[in-house]
C-alpha cells in the first residue's frame, strides 16, 4: 500500500515526517538531490533534539566528501554544520566513504551497518529516497546487475546511470525494503513520467523505484502536482 501525498510545499512535509523520526532517535537514511536539501535546511531550523538519533546515506559519489558533487558534503553544508557535534547532542553520523572506491567504500559500509543494527539484514527505521527522471533510486539505475544484489547491505557501482558519470556507492534493495519506513520525496514536471513508472506502473528493473516496495514497512510518496501528474493522469 503506497500513501501519496500531493502538497505545495514537499520540503516542509518532509522535514516534519523526518522530525518524528528524530523526536524518537531512530536510525535514518537520507539521500541527496536539491528537494532533499530544502528539507534538511527545514529540519535544521527546528531545534530538534537529535540525541540517539544515527544518520545513515542511502548512496555516495566516489568522491572526497568536501567535493560539489558529494551527498554526505551537501547534507553537511544543509544541516549537520548547524546541528551539535554527537558529543554535544547531536546525531552520530555514519557517512559513506566514497573516497576509498566503490567496492571498498561498499564492504566498509556493509560491515558498518551489520555492526550497529546487529542484524544479518540491517533493518533501518526511515529511509528517505529520491527519484532520478530515470526512475533509478539510491544508485541503482535502471538494469544494472546491482538491482539484483543479494546478501549485502551495499555494494559498489561500477558506471553512473546519469551524470555525474563517477562511480558510486549505493545501499542495496533487500536493504531498502527491509526499512521500516520508506520516503520518497519527489518534485518537478520532469520527474512525472519517472512517479508513473515507480508508482503507477508494474515492478521492473527499467524502472527501480518501482522495485522499492517494504516487506513488513509502511512507503510514502511525498511530491508536488507537477510531478504527480503522470499518476493524475491514470
Amino acid at each position: 500500500m503506497i500513501e501519496t501525498r500531493v502538497v505545495d510545499d514537499p520540503a516542509a512535509v518532509c522535514a516534519e515526517r523526518l522530525a518524528e523520526s528524530v523526536s524518537r532517535g531512530v536510525h535514518i537514511v537520507l539521500t541527496g538531490g536539491s528537494t532533499p536539501r530544502l528539507c534538511y535546511e527545514r529540519l535544521a531550523g527546528m531545534g530538534l533534539d537529535w540525541a540517539g538519533t544515527t544518520l545513515w546515506w542511502s548512496d555516495e559519489r566516489c568522491v572526497p566528501p568536501d567535493d560539489e558533487n558529494s551527498n554526505y558534503g551537501m547534507v553537511k553544508r544543509a544541516l549537520l554544520d548547524r546541528l551539535p557535534a554527537p558529543s554535544e547532542g547531536g546525531p552520530e553520523v555514519r557517512r559513506m566513504r566514497g573516497e576509498e572506491g566503490p567496492h571498498a567504500g561498499a564492504d566498509d559500509y556493509d560491515r558498518e551497518l551489520r555492526e550497529a543494527l546487529g542484524e544479518e539484514l540491517p533493518r533501518l527505521d526511515l529511509a528517505l529516497l529520491g527519484l532520478g527522471p530515470d526512475a533509478h533510486v539510491a544508485s541503482l539505475f535502471p538494469g544494472q546487475e546491482t538491482l539484483r544484489a543479494r546478501g549485502r547491505a551495499a555494494i559498489g557501482v561500477e558506471l553512473a546511470g546519469l551524470e555525474p558519470f563517477v562511480p558510486r556507492i549505493s545501499l542495496t534493495l533487500p536493504v531498502l525494503n527491509a526499512a521500516r519506513s520508506v520516503v520518497f520525496l519527489v518534485t518537478g514536471e520532469d520527474k512525472a513520467d519517472a512517479v508513473a513508472r515507480a508508482f503507477a506502473g508494474e515492478p521492473s528493473e527499467n524502472a527501480p523505484g518501482s522495485l522499492v516496495r517494504p516487506e513488513s514497512g509502511d512507503l510514502t510518496l511525498i511530491a508536488d502536482a507537477a510531478a504527480a501528474g503522470g499518476l493524475e493522469a491514470d
